[in-house]
């Protein structure tokens, strides 16, 4: 019980519901470290300390009077700084909205609040969420748990690093084109892209919009699976909800299930480095039982489909702003290129690519490849430039590997595969069929299981 705040969220609504310990004791523990490792890091920008003790109380009041809980009941919890939350600041990252403070909270927020969990604040990310590294010009960068002077990537950096250090046991993320996957892989946590729809996302702007969703993030697979069972469900608000009730897989292993190895996602530059550890993932499933073969892709028609539906979207939602940071101002300069005849172009090649993967998923129950092409990089560098000697044509191209599965409408996980010789993170990105999220996390358990990786923590 001395380290509390490293305990799983799965543990931590045991012992609380049992008694064991107290909402007020597990929240104080996570406090604790918060005030010890944060201005290492600068994970969490807005603390709500007061009012988290407040509702860790009162969790502790309707345990004694009530004896029902939900799933969560006294867990903490950090939301990332894009999410809406109810009388607590919300600045997207952005100079535009550093003392905004929202009226009501976003769907994810109202359910995790319902499951009885304890909002203690609200994680760093680039602003509108705009990179895979995170900083902005309102809290600065959050650094990397394992080395400091490295990225934690982006642009759920805060909670991925929150998370790695303890500082809370759930985070939500979200993932357009691997904001969520990519900070989980470089800060040793486990994140969920879920299935779009899975989790469902509330918008009067771009409510047909599938590129972006929310997800859970945690230390563990069990623990990404019981928070996806408490946010995903049916809201007739959004357009592509799925009615399906989320239910995990039974813990049946991976033997005899069908896994395809891409080491590169069809050609893709890889860091010597990241493609070492990596490399090691098809040797775990076949130690599992499961029949592995490396398989030759071509995804190459989500280039153009992410590319063109990203900067029309970010025409559609931030157009009418003005005095936006570089990298958003750029993406909306982008959209304002985007033409009728491209997005009916790209609305081909998805179209022609999602059938395509239909096809390979009637032979695979799984691909495994890797979630970033390089390990975590300088904080100073502002995204990363080159890979293997290439070029690359700006500050998107390094996240090729995770933006190219965003356009399948896929599930896809980031779990540990272990570390550089420098000791920096890695992830493997394990991608199952559309809407088999549960399949996904099953195959991500086993994996996480076999290995351990994610049971090394930072030097914190």
């Amino acid at each position: 019980m001395s380290e509390l705040h490293f305990l799983t969220a799965t543990e931590l609504a045991r012992l609380i519901r049992t008694r064991q310990v107290s909402a007020v004791e597990v929240l104080q523990a996570h406090l604790d470290r918060i005030e010890q490792v944060n201005p290492h890091v600068n994970a969490i920008v807005t603390l709500v300390a007061e009012q988290a003790m407040r509702a860790a109380e009162a969790a502790d009041a309707a345990l004694s009077s009530e004896g029902a809980a939900g799933p969560l009941h006294g867990v903490p919890v950090a939301h990332k700084d894009l999410v809406d939350t109810a009388g607590i600041r919300t600045t997207y990252g952005s100079p535009l909205f550093a003392d905004h403070v929202p009226e009501q909270d976003d769907l994810i927020v109202q359910r995790l609040r319902a499951a009885g969990a304890v909002t203690v604040g609200k994680t760093n990310t680039p602003e509108f969420g705009t990179g895979s590294h995170t900083v902005n010009e309102v809290f600065g960068a959050t650094r990397n748990p394992y080395d400091l002077s490295k990225s934690a990537g982006g642009s759920s950096g805060g909670a991925a690093v929150a998370l790695a250090t303890g500082m809370v046991p759930l985070a939500d993320g979200s993932d357009m084109g691997g904001s969520l996957r990519n900070p989980a892989s470089f800060c040793n946590v486990v994140g969920l892209r879920p299935t779009p729809g899975r989790v469902p996302d509330i918008s009067d702007i771009n409510a047909w919009y599938t590129l972006s969703v929310s997800g859970p993030m945690a230390r563990t697979v069990e623990d990404v699976t019981l928070m996806l069972g408490v946010v995903a469900g049916f809201d007739r608000r959004s357009p592509y909800s799925i009615k399906e009730v989320f239910a995990p897989e039974p813990e049946q292993g991976v033997a005899g299930l069908r896994v395809a190895w891409s080491p590169d996602l069809g050609g893709l530059p890889v860091d010597p480095r990241t493609a070492a550890v990596t490399a090691s993932a098809p040797g775990v499933f076949e130690r599992l039982g499961a029949r592995v073969e490396q398989v030759e892709l071509d995804l190459s028609d989500a280039e153009d489909a992410f590319r063109t539906y990203r900067a029309w979207n970010y025409l559609l939602v931030h157009g009418d702003k003005s005095g936006l940071g570089p990298n958003t101002a750029w993406n909306v300069e982008q959209g304002r290129k985007v033409t009728g005849a491209d997005l009916a172009r790209a609305e081909t090649a998805r179209s022609r690519l999602y059938q395509r993967m239909a096809a390979f998923f009637d032979t695979y129950d799984v691909l495994i490849a890797p979630v970033s092409q390089v390990p975590p990089f300088p904080i100073e560098h502002p995204h990363v430039s080159e890979i293997n000697g290439q070029k690359l044509p700006d500050y998107l191209a390094w996240m090729r590997s995770a933006y190219w599965i965003s356009v399948l409408h896929a599930p896809a996980a980031s779990v540990p595969a272990g570390f550089t010789g420098d000791g920096l993170p890695v992830g493997v990105q394990i991608v199952g069929r559309p809407f088999e999220d549960a399949r996904v996390l099953r195959v991500a358990r086993a994996f996480e299981q076999a290995t351990g990786h994610g049971l090394r923590r930072p030097p914190l």
